[in-house]
């Protein structure tokens, strides 16, 4: 559909629009789950899928629009994760609602101070050598949640032994609402200057360094997003599990979410939550053929790098608002192209 043919909709109309979309799927979900129709054990499927969705589109805000490859992702998650559990198994007195807001914001701020630390030798490689070196950071996290406590001399992570006892305190709500949350903000981020600057990075870094852009900067700023979101998805899944133990953050991990990634398409916010839902809902829907499942979850890959290697969207972005705008607009063009026939 032309960009010409849409009607021009106000930014407080888009949003409200948005919204209510938004609200409906969830009444949607919530109606389902009242009346039995989705089971329990189906909502904790779709918790998972929710969290592997922020996972999913917050490293393909470095990966598909910036244009870098880290492949620590699940570092952060783990970060943030450990952060999270620690707190609330030790903010057990305070309100539920506020130890959880608290577990969050922790989480994130933690977990994109590691991504800062991390980004400021990280950032200084492109391609291959940043994938690397991330995936060395990645380890070494891991590492060091799993042998700090015998560093420490007291009990901080339980290494091994697991973190155990972490309040079950994510719920589907939660989870909806922080991927919206999450969402919103890349998305807006992304339709700014700052988000311009991102994508002119992502296209050709030295001509956006010569037209003045401050590459490391928006690099930094990216990544340190990037990093705070797979917190917030660390601390969602710590209450969504309740035991945490450095071998689920693990380089597979990792791995797992760079796939969703590429699955969808790098640079496709709509792209990366399809995959990061078919992804996390197949071996599920597949347990059931589990001696077949992996052979399946594998093919599908193969079959899209194949036959479709930008990924099932490429670098479309769906919106709802653009589809209702081209609609008004293409009904508009009808009804004109109608009065100058009849005239």
């Amino acid at each position: 559909m032309k960009r010409k043919n849409r009607v021009h909709i106000p930014a407080p109309i888009r949003y409200l629009i948005n919204a209510v979309v938004v609200a409906v799927i969830y009444l949607v979900f919530a109606a389902l789950m009242n009346g039995g129709v989705l089971s329990n054990y189906y909502v904790k499927i779709l918790m998972l899928i929710g969290i592997n969705m922020i996972l999913a589109v917050s490293l393909n805000l470095a990966t598909g629009y910036l244009g870098q490859l880290p492949l620590g992702h699940a570092g952060f998650m783990a970060v943030g994760a450990y952060a999270s559990g620690i707190f609330m198994r030790s903010a057990q007195n305070l309100p539920a609602g506020l130890a959880v807001f608290l577990s969050i914001v922790i989480a994130a701020l933690v977990a994109g101070l590691i991504g800062y630390l991390i980004g400021i030798p990280a950032l200084r490689l492109k391609g291959d050598y940043l994938a690397i070196i991330t995936l060395g950071f990645g380890e070494i996290i891991r590492v060091v949640l799993l042998n700090i406590d015998s560093v420490l001399g007291f009990d901080f992570t339980y290494g091994a032994a697991s973190l155990k006892n972490i309040p079950k305190t994510t719920t589907f709500s939660l989870v909806f609402l922080m991927v919206v949350i999450v969402c919103f903000i890349i998305h807006t981020m992304m339709k700014s200057r700052q988000g311009r600057a991102i994508l002119a990075i992502r296209e050709n870094e030295i001509a956006a360094e010569s037209c003045g852009i401050h590459t490391t900067r928006y690099k930094m700023l990216a990544f340190v997003v990037s990093a705070a979101f797979a917190g917030v998805a660390g601390s969602l899944y710590a209450g969504y599990i309740g035991i945490l133990n450095p071998a689920n953050f693990g380089f597979m991990k990792s791995i797992e979410i760079l796939v969703m990634v590429v699955l969808g398409g790098m640079g496709s916010m709509i792209g990366s939550l399809i995959s990061a839902a078919v992804l996390s809902a197949l071996p599920e829907l597949l347990r059931a053929f589990s001696d077949y499942r992996m052979v399946a979850y594998s093919l599908l890959l193969i079959l899209v790098m194949i036959f479709k290697p930008s990924g099932l969207m490429g670098t479309y972005d769906f919106s709802f608002t653009n589809l209702i705008a081209g609609l008004l607009g293409r009904f508009k063009s009808k009804s004109a192209a109608g009065k100058e026939c009849g005239e």
